[in-house]
């Protein structure tokens, strides 16, 4: 009778620990440029953990929008904020943590589809409706060994707030004074031309079923929908494919600790000029978003296996693991973060 008793004593005890096991869910919302990468790794942390990560691809714009409004747990984008932007009113802050570098990649649909090189000089005057024709002197010396024909140029573009925008207009800015002037840098554009389609997938989905079109999209967007893609002139004035090494040669440069930064026209000789990283932003200071300490906790556990384990999955699906320095940078800004005043 005494183990009886003593066995349901255990149990109750044991219960809620069985229970509550795996039953804590993250939510979170933000870019799609990183999202084949994240839902892989959300499904293998659920599977090695038992917790659930609820995460959706709205870009980047309202990634931000939804953690400033403290509805997710953690927002997602390629666009940084500016030192403003990270300050809250309270004295909090946003911090900004790397996860992986990508690649924005300009994709298109001709007639056999022909892998084409383009400068940067000549996609600002595409996207600005200033080359109107495949056959324009422009494009057609970059790539003498192709006939291209004598067709309308269909732009297609972000409708949505994008950080693959934010990437792809923030280069155009460097290398086309015009274009800084006219357009500029951001998440969301008043675009000159073209059609405008919500996510990676919008776009990927528009170029594909009109002919002549021309857009930009995530790498793993172009190389899943077999897309061919564009050889982009550097500032070294080598043409470049997108690829893991490239794309990481992009971030041979000197890091800020908040890591912020742009990698957009790399100075590296061998680097892709359209290379960016895409960072996870959560609240420096969890207890603002009124979520128990476990759950913080499981947040911080959740961050420290993505930039660490979770990294392994980053090259199958073409996107540059972090580098030491990064990881470096990633796993002190990780450590900053606090429950009520004390360290997570």
């Amino acid at each position: 009778m005494k183990k009886l008793i003593l066995m349901f004593l255990l149990g109750i005890l044991i219960f809620p620990l069985i229970s509550t096991a795996g039953s804590l869910e993250l939510v979170g919302a933000g870019a799609t440029f990183p999202y084949p990468l994240y839902s892989k790794m959300f499904d293998e942390y659920n599977k090695e953990f038992g917790t659930k990560v609820n995460y959706q691809a709205i870009g980047s714009g309202g990634g931000i929008r939804q953690l400033q409004e403290m509805t997710v747990d953690f927002g997602a984008t390629d666009a940084f904020m500016s030192d403003e932007e990270v300050k809250t009113k309270d004295g909090n802050e946003i911090i900004h943590i790397p996860m992986c570098l990508g690649a924005v990649v300009i994709t298109y649909r001709l007639p056999g589809n022909p892998k084409i090189k383009l400068d940067g000089e000549t996609i600002a005057l595409i996207f600005l409706g200033k080359i109107v024709n495949w056959n324009d002197e422009r494009i057609q010396k970059q790539n003498p060994d192709i006939k291209l024909p004598e067709k309308n140029i269909i732009v297609v573009h972000r409708s949505d707030g994008s950080g693959t925008t934010f990437i792809f207009s923030d280069y155009l800015s460097k290398v086309n004074s015009v274009w800084k002037e006219k357009v500029g840098t951001g998440k969301s554009l008043n675009w000159p031309v073209g059609l405008g389609a919500k996510g990676n997938s919008g776009v990927a989905g528009i170029i594909q079923q009109t002919p002549y079109s021309i857009g930009y999209v995530e790498l793993i967007y172009a190389e899943n929908n077999g897309m061919p893609v564009a050889e982009i002139k550097n500032k070294s004035g080598n043409y470049i494919m997108p690829s893991i090494k490239s794309v990481s040669a992009s971030a041979n440069v000197k890091l800020p600790e908040h890591s912020r930064v742009s990698l957009t026209d790399t100075d590296a000789e061998d680097g892709y000029p359209l290379s960016s990283f895409t960072w996870i932003i959560v609240y420096k200071e969890q207890k603002c978003l009124n979520k128990s300490e476990a759950k913080a906790k499981e947040l911080v556990k959740l961050l420290k296996w993505m930039v660490s384990d979770g990294q392994k999955f980053a090259e199958p699906l073409k996107y540059a693991p972090l580098s030491e320095e990064a990881l470096k940078i990633a796993e002190n800004l990780i450590g900053s973060m606090t429950y009520s005043g004390k360290k997570i």
